[in-house]
């Protein structure tokens, strides 16, 4: 009965039912404007945010790579990752992941099955610095996207294809060391084909699997015990496949950030929404920036969202102080 008289959320000890996300703050005055200077990007890019860092992947770029900027004045710092063939070389860039207790990076090349590493310190200083090879990666199963927390311990997505244009994907942890790689205890049961974006804290002991078709978010251990699933408005129950959804996630301190869509999908179509929750999947707010997203990351120190925008804007930051 409270349930039904109080609205939005119904609870159970691990399944949550939102059928409202309608506290919206419209920030789109406050995503402020930074630009690279002479650096061209192109239109496909990630972000990565290390301790010291903002790090931008050009995914279409045929020199450079990989551009390095100051995260607090977005002044510019170094370009790694020469694109090609060779053996230094990185010819079909996948995902960045980053060793904070080394200084390390890592680079996913996925024609070479290799990840190479780079020091960091190293590339600041020296124009010719050339990358290590760190481990190889096996055709049959393999990372997309990782999250580094140790050479024993990655949370990672997790491809295993099933001809030359399908495919399974599942998270799962990665020993770096040993190849090893273990699916995560829990699946979603009505979750036929998994498409899903995720983030990791080991701070929080939490990793968060978002779906990009479906209105759900699964909050787990890192060990990969269920503790919340949340169901949005538009949860389909498993069944639909037309649902343009949760796009990237982030855990920032003591709040999950997921920008959202929302909409049919599209190949145009790109979220504008970041949707705010706790780290128990509660819902808090959702920050309308009015902007067409195609990448954001958390920078903790300055308690800000960069933004990668497919708009009239292509780099911008949202200050949360002061929002929520």
């Amino acid at each position: 009965l409270i349930a039904l008289l109080g609205g939005c959320t119904s609870t159970s000890v691990t399944e949550k039912y939102q059928d409202k996300r309608n506290d919206i703050i419209n920030v789109k005055d406050k995503v402020i404007e930074f630009e690279t200077g002479n650096v061209l990007i192109g239109s496909v890019s990630r972000l990565y945010m290390s301790n010291k860092c903002l790090l931008i992947a050009d995914h279409k770029s045929v020199d450079k790579q990989i551009h390095i900027f100051n995260k607090n004045d977005f002044s510019y710092l170094t370009s790694i990752g020469n694109f090609g063939e060779g053996p230094e070389e990185i010819t079909v860039m996948g995902c960045l992941a980053i060793d904070e207790a080394h200084h390390q990076l890592y680079v996913s090349d996925h024609a070479k099955q290799k990840i190479f590493s780079y020091d960091m310190d190293s590339v600041m200083v020296d124009s010719l610095y050339k990358p290590q090879v760190k481990t190889a990666m096996n055709e049959t199963l393999f990372p997309s996207e990782y999250q580094y927390i140790n050479d024993t311990l990655s949370i990672a997505v997790l491809i295993k294809p099933t001809s030359t244009s399908t495919f399974n994907q599942f998270l799962g942890r990665w020993n770096m060391n040993t190849g090893e790689m273990i699916p995560m205890k829990y699946t979603h049961p009505d979750i036929q084909k998994k498409r899903i974006t995720f983030a990791a804290s080991e701070k929080a002991g939490i990793y968060v699997e978002c779906y990009t078709r479906h209105d759900l978010m699964t909050i787990c251990s890192l060990d990969g015990e269920l503790l919340y699933n949340i169901y949005g408005p538009d949860w389909d129950g498993g069944n639909g496949n037309k649902l343009q959804s949760f796009g990237t996630v982030m855990i920032g301190n003591d709040k999950i950030f997921v920008s959202y869509c929302g909409e049919d999908y599209a190949r145009d179509s790109f979220p504008t929404k970041i949707l705010v929750f706790d780290l128990e999947g509660n819902y808090l707010k959702t920050l309308e920036t009015g902007y067409k997203i195609s990448d954001c990351c958390y920078d903790s120190f300055n308690n800000r969202i960069i933004l990668s925008l497919n708009d009239v804007v292509q780099f911008a930051y949202l200050d949360i102080d002061g929002i929520i």
